[in-house]
């Protein structure tokens, strides 16, 4: 019993590290662009690290062989759609415009096997509550969603206005779960001494922060643990225990 845990935990170990240099030697469009090759790909790569770890009744050396062909082939795949623009098309597929002048195209929708439900929860995910903001809305052949806003509804930008804004920083968080990351409150210019007034006019410790922030404008972002929300806005669309 004991053999057969030590040898799983190895192996288990090596396809682990194998899983790490394999995932960077294909590249972060394994991770962040999952098209539907990708995607079954990936779980196929996945399937056979699990078994390289867990099954003992064959060999660990068929496993790793098996692992390394569907990289090799994967990597191959990569460069030849890189190359050849038919197969590109082929196996990742086409955009599809599923919102014209802020009509649904309810024919692509049901090509793309993609529910009404589904639709609205993309165009919140891109900050769209009015459909008829919409010029077009296109369904990318990673699922993810593109927009482009009617001109009048787009956002003026600091061009449009001839302005010179300042440069732009980054959030900043510096508190996290009740714990200072000083590192952090350092690279902002600031001190413990600045934090401890910024909550000291707020009435509250460290202690009782849940998540804090320097904002780019360089004031402070605080979420309490216990947060006071006197109305709670329900989502759902029908009374259920859920």
């Amino acid at each position: 019993m004991m053999e057969e845990t030590w040898v799983v935990a190895v192996r288990s170990i090596i396809a682990f590290l194998t899983l790490i240099i394999y995932t960077r030697v294909l590249g972060k469009q394994q991770m962040g662009n999952l098209t539907y090759f990708d995607y079954i790909n990936g779980i196929t790569i996945g399937s056979i690290a699990g078994t390289f770890a867990t099954d003992l009744s064959s060999k660990a050396w068929i496993h790793f062989v098996a692992l390394t062909i569907f990289t090799i082939i994967t990597i191959i795949f990569q460069y030849i759609t890189l190359k050849n623009r038919t197969i590109s098309k082929l196996m990742d597929s086409d955009p599809t415009l599923i919102i014209q002048n802020g009509k649904i195209l309810e024919q692509n929708l049901s090509k793309m096997r993609v529910k009404f439900d589904e639709l609205t929860m993309m165009l919140r995910q891109k900050d769209v509550f009015d459909i008829t903001t919409l010029d077009y809305a296109i369904l990318e052949p990673d699922g993810s969603l593109s927009v482009v806003l009617k001109p009048e509804n787009q956002p003026v930008t600091a061009k449009d206005m001839h302005m010179h804004p300042p440069k732009s920083k980054l959030m900043t968080e510096i508190i996290i779960d009740g714990l200072l990351i000083k590192q952090n409150l350092e690279e902002r210019n600031k001190d413990t001494n600045w934090l401890s007034e910024q909550l000291k006019k707020k009435n509250i410790t460290i202690q009782d922060i849940a998540f804090a922030a320097i904002l780019p404008n360089d004031k402070l972002y605080v979420d309490l643990f216990k947060d006071k929300i006197t109305e709670k806005i329900d989502m759902g669309d029908y009374e259920g225990p859920f």
